[in-house]
């Protein structure tokens, strides 16, 4: 789907003020490096606490895998990159990483790379329209980001042209349904609190905003994809989400699973 650039530009200009209200980034480096194991500011401390243990849970049961496997430095997309943290990450372990985003904020977007002593490339690109020749890539992480596509076929093709023969695409940290409807009511329930608190509902650009699980096998038919399904552990707390939604008569949470499949194994 194809997004005017008047909707294109309301959306980033939203999402900004969304993200700076609610405590993104800083004018201090360290805070960046510190990602995403420790907020130094304070402000969003247990979502980066959940962020690194899903950055754990990768790095260790599959990146270090694929390292191994391949015996040299990856080429690695990282999709919806924000302000970095992930690719920074990934240059520390030696790996080649393109950071991708539409977002080119000096806060939580690209521009905040000047931060980190490690370099890497960043480009602003759509998800849909990524400017790098076929077979260009090893991996593709969408780091709690492919949410923000409005048609998941077309961004996973996109990604899957890019990535070399074996090459895999991985989905990190975004929200995920049984229903479609828990999701729909989530989105409903979202918009309602942006406009309530910033007088707007962030839906200039039609996001699709969550995962599903009969989508999840759509999209396994029609790209010829096996997801590989990988659950984080986040703790008891996390785990019980669902049974006390239960008792309260609310609607179930998200999971955050992580996704993974190659690009020529259907």
């Amino acid at each position: 789907m194809n997004v005017d650039t008047a909707a294109r530009q309301r959306f980033l200009e939203e999402y900004r003020q969304i993200r700076y209200a609610e405590g993104r980034g800083s004018e201090d480096p360290e805070y960046y490096r510190a990602l995403p194991f420790e907020d130094l500011s304070r402000r969003n401390a247990a979502m980066w606490q959940m962020r690194a243990k899903t950055y754990r849970y990768f790095e260790r049961r599959i990146l270090a895998p694929l390292e191994m496997a391949a015996g040299q430095p990856l080429d690695i997309m990282d999709l919806g990159a924000g302000n970095c943290w992930l690719s920074y990450r990934l240059s520390l372990r030696r790996h080649r990483v393109c950071a991708v985003d539409i977002f080119l904020d000096p806060r939580d977007g690209l521009a905040a790379a000047r931060h980190y002593d490690a370099k890497f490339p960043v480009v602003g690109a759509e998800f849909d329209h990524l400017p790098f020749p076929s077979s260009s890539f090893d991996l593709a992480v969408f780091n709690s980001s492919v949410h923000y596509s409005t048609d998941y076929s077309t961004t996973l093709a996109e990604a899957l042209r890019c990535l070399r023969p074996g090459g895999r695409v991985v989905i990190l940290d975004s929200p995920l349904y049984r229903e479609r409807a828990h999701g729909e009511q989530m989105i409903a329930e979202r918009h309602a609190q942006f406009e309530k608190r910033y007088g707007f509902r962030s839906d200039a650009v039609p996001s699709i905003e969550f995962l599903d699980k009969t989508r999840m096998r759509e999209l396994a038919d029609s790209l010829h994809l096996r997801w590989r399904v990988h659950r984080p552990w986040y703790g008891w707390s996390w785990h019980l989400r669902p049974l006390k939604a239960w008792f309260a008569r609310r609607r179930p949470p998200s999971r955050f699973w992580i996704f993974i499949a190659r690009a020529d194994q259907p």
